[in-house]
């Protein structure tokens, strides 16, 4: 396993490491059993956040009597300070330990920048806690470049870390990630399989690695099987080949920048609708031809595309700009409702 420094920070992390928001749809006991893996191969940095639901609770109780072994970063949608102080507090009491090593600003878009960081915003709220030793280290996470770029360029002074989406298909923050790291910003790499969209791992995790941008790589991990796939990888980051090169533009031209990443950031749906769900079973029927199997699952679903009504709330909240509503007219276009 190799091991790289978070930026400035001196954090020496495992440079395949675990994103937590799939191990919301597991259990506690299946969480404990990821831990024990994650200990076994020695891939030390934990990112989870308030927004994943049951995740910071289920790993706060696999993490009790090793805490130290671990590096943990969680993060807050919290934009105020009472939100954000509040959401601190909340953290440290799910994980069950007195101090989170980074604590970041969570998917902060450009509308945010002066709430977060004027007067009475979050920002003041981690400075407060990061001099009480609640937080180490402070870090904020964005979608948009144009975001990642002011965090870099504006903020580079008091933001230790920066996490972005990067991946064979998304490259497009290059530039700016290397401007992060030469201020010593940590890069932490997320959606590096593009929201599962990416279905070779190994090609995925390498090709990041090669890329030489992001200190630390953290696809999501639900089961000890993700664990074990992830850390052989880890265990054998050869450059590419040429083909591989050559498939990765292929990758490129098949995907192109127009698909959903599954982050969930769509939601509630006005309607009741599984925004990505939907776009799922429609990728099954496409891409894998699996004709009755999505059909069927589909058809299970509680909601369906085709009863979007075009409110456009979904729109508004997506961090990638996608047109959602074309989409799932697309998907009921598929399925037939």
């Amino acid at each position: 396993m190799k091991y790289i420094e978070l930026g400035r920070t001196g954090l020496r992390c495992a440079q395949i490491s675990f994103g937590g928001i799939p191990i919301q749809r597991a259990d506690a006991a299946n969480t404990m059993a990821v831990v024990d893996a994650l200990e076994r191969h020695g891939m030390n940095y934990i990112d989870t956040a308030r927004g994943y639901t049951v995740s910071e609770e289920y790993l706060g109780a696999a993490l009790e009597g090793r805490r130290e072994k671990f590096i943990l970063a969680t993060k807050s949608m919290a934009r105020d300070y009472q939100g954000m102080k509040a959401d601190i507090d909340r953290s440290l009491a799910n994980l069950r330990t007195t101090w989170v090593d980074v604590y970041q600003i969570h998917n902060l878009p450009m509308d945010d920048f002066a709430q977060v960081f004027g007067p009475g915003g979050a920002f003041e709220a981690l400075e407060e806690a990061k001099a009480a030793g609640k937080v180490r280290h402070i870090g904020a996470t964005a979608h948009n470049l144009d975001a990642l770029r002011r965090l870099v360029e504006e903020y580079h002074h008091c933001i230790d870390t920066v996490m972005f989406p990067y991946n064979i298909v998304e490259t497009h923050g290059t530039q700016v990630l290397r401007q992060a790291r030469a201020y010593g910003m940590g890069t932490i790499c997320m959606k590096p399989l593009a929201g599962g969209n990416l279905e070779d791992w190994d090609l995925a995790l390498r090709f990041i690695a090669q890329a030489d941008v992001m200190d630390v790589i953290i696809p999501g991990m639900g089961d000890v099987e993700e664990v074990e796939r992830n850390a052989k990888v880890a265990e054998d980051m050869r450059p590419l080949t040429p083909e591989e090169v050559e498939r990765c533009q292929a990758i490129r031209d098949e995907l192109g920048q127009h698909f959903c990443r599954r982050c969930g950031y769509c939601a509630p749906c006005t309607v009741g609708i599984e925004i990505p769900a939907n776009f799922l079973m429609a990728n099954y029927l496409r891409k894998y031809n699996l004709n009755q199997w999505a059909q069927t699952r589909y058809q299970n679903m509680a909601h369906h595309a085709g009863e979007c009504v075009g409110c456009g709330a979904c729109e508004r909240r997506c961090p990638y700009q996608l047109p959602i509503r074309e989409m799932l007219a697309d998907v009921a276009a598929v399925f037939g409702y």
